[in-house]
């Protein structure tokens, strides 16, 4: 069982549009409403796949409360910390030639109580769990070091921590060792203070973020592929993909296949890339079925072309 944490929570709408035009009145082409949030989007791959997963986190008003329907209706079981503010409502417009624009909401504040009823509730969940993916920003009232302290108690207990998160509370996070790391490129950079021009300069920030305490580090660089950087070395997967139609939780979708398939080793970076080719070619955010992945698709190599320049530079 993989069990998830989203501190910060939403219900996201989706609309696909022709063109962006700033100022217009943009007639959407299609609809979607979905529960979202790094973790519950992780959750939702893993139901995609057939597989059990716990999505713990807090919900509060009406758009927690259909949240937790919408997740119901998908086969999550949710786990969730009644909070006194209402869950955030996210927008996200997926122009027709790939380009996405989102608006994230900032979220409700978590009190004292709250704060440490949803550590509570992780640590009553995650008995049979194989894996703890805790993933995305945290909400007002949560302190960078919320996931040094949950990784802490995880470890305490006996369990392997996935963290999918960013800025200050990645680097508190990194001292307690969580076992696998998911940063994107941006975030790569972010945390290394550098910017990142080829393939090889991921690589070398990866790395660091392995001496200053993370196990492994599972990177996604966008259509330049995703890297693996463990104990073992470094390990470099891409994927052929003809059209892209939304990147909304591609990367969630990885961690996801990573995780299914073990959570360590080329076999799980091939798993993956498969998923996250799988999720662009859907719409919105919808996660990818085992009939979506195309394995035949996916290489993953030893061979890692270190002076490859990245098709989008980070600075």
């Amino acid at each position: 069982m993989i069990l998830t944490v989203t501190p910060n929570p939403s219900l996201d709408r989706t609309y696909e549009v022709h063109a962006l035009k700033r100022g217009e009145v943009i007639r959407a082409e299609t609809e979607r409403m979905d529960p979202g949030g790094k973790g519950v989007n992780v959750s939702r791959a893993v139901a995609a796949a057939g597989q059990r997963t716990v999505a713990v986190l807090p919900l509060g008003g009406a758009p927690g409360a259909l949240v937790a329907d919408l997740l119901d209706v998908q086969g999550i079981e949710v786990a969730p910390v009644p909070i006194t503010g209402a869950t955030r409502s996210n927008i996200a417009l997926a122009e027709l030639d790939g380009v996405l624009t989102k608006i994230n909401a900032p979220g409700p504040e978590l009190s004292a109580q709250e704060r440490e009823l949803l550590l509570e509730t992780v640590r009553a969940q995650s008995g049979d769990a194989d894996w703890i993916a805790c993933c995305g920003s945290l909400p007002r009232g949560l302190e960078p070091a919320w996931y040094a302290d949950l990784v802490a108690r995880a470890h305490s207990a006996g369990k392997r921590i996935a963290l999918d998160t960013s800025g200050p509370a990645l680097l508190a996070a990194l001292r307690e060792g969580p076992d696998v790391v998911k940063p994107n490129a941006e975030e790569l950079a972010e945390a290394v203070g550098r910017p990142l021009a080829t393939v090889g300069d991921a690589v070398k920030a990866a790395e660091e973020l392995r001496e200053t305490g993370a196990r492994a580090v599972l990177a996604s660089l966008g259509a330049d592929g995703q890297l693996l950087v463990d104990a073992t070395g470094a390990w470099f997967g891409t994927a052929r993909v003809d059209a892209v139609r939304s990147n909304v939780g591609a990367g969630d979708s990885s961690l996801a296949g990573f995780l299914i398939a073990g959570g360590r080793g080329p076999e799980a970076l091939a798993s993956a890339v498969a998923h996250g080719a799988a999720a662009v070619r859907l719409p919105g955010s919808v996660m990818p079925t085992p009939a979506d992945l195309d394995p035949a698709a996916v290489t993953v190599t030893r061979e890692v072309p270190v002076d490859r320049e990245l098709t989008e530079p980070v600075s």
